[in-house]
């Protein structure tokens, strides 16, 4: 009696697909090697991320507001960047972003700092995270509530205000909702979600402060 011979090519698990594309620390590693010793633009950060440039861009948008990362500059390309590509994703199209965005320019060692002082925070994202609850990136409409997300913090990583932790605390909320995007981690992305809402409350109450300040030496 014949049996099932089984498939010489089991289809890979999601989990197995997860893991086998390069992680974040190995991406920056990468960047690193490539464009340490010259300055480098945008669009040729984006072509050498491939197929997961855009959600990649928005991570390493988001990266320099996570530390105070002294790179004089950065603020302004990046969260326009992020702003920009988020917007695209809210409206479910593709990124497109203008030569002068693109042609903004890194200084030369940019990857080295960064890795430097993101580095501890890189590597224990990446040991926390793994795919579940995927459901909630499982339809075009929640990609683009995503988005939305992504756009709103990007935006108020935008803004500058004398406040501590004011990009901080958004930045995270990007850094967490990308990056569990990338790696089908829907717990990561819904933290994410919760850390910007966080934020906004955060400066809400700075900003009712602020005013109680005014209101009493003006009184």
């Amino acid at each position: 009696m014949g049996t099932n011979a089984a498939p010489d090519n089991p289809a890979p698990s999601s989990s197995a697909q997860a893991s086998a594309r390069p992680r974040l620390s190995g991406e920056l590693a990468r960047l690193r090697a490539l464009f340490q010793e010259r300055p480098v633009r945008l669009r040729e950060i984006i072509a050498a991320l491939h197929q997961r440039a855009w959600l990649l861009l928005i991570l390493l948008c988001a990266l320099p507001f996570c530390v105070p990362l002294p790179v004089p500059g950065v603020s302004t390309p990046f969260g326009l960047a992020a702003a920009l590509v988020a917007l695209a994703l809210a409206r479910g199209r593709e990124p497109k972003l203008s030569d002068k965005t693109l042609d903004r320019k890194l200084p030369a060692g940019f990857f080295g700092k960064l890795i430097g002082f993101t580095g501890g925070l890189v590597r224990w994202l990446e040991k926390w995270q793994r795919p579940r609850l995927t459901f909630v990136m499982d339809s075009p409409m929640l990609m683009r509530l995503h988005g939305a997300g992504l756009l709103a913090s990007a935006l108020v990583l935008m803004l500058p205000l004398p406040i501590p932790f004011s990009n901080t605390l958004p930045a995270i909320g990007v850094l967490l909702v990308a990056s569990g995007l990338l790696e089908r981690d829907g717990l990561c992305v819904l933290a994410g979600h919760a850390t910007f809402l966080a934020s906004v409350l955060y400066l809400t109450l700075w900003g009712r402060a602020a005013v109680g300040l005014v209101h009493y030496i003006w009184g």
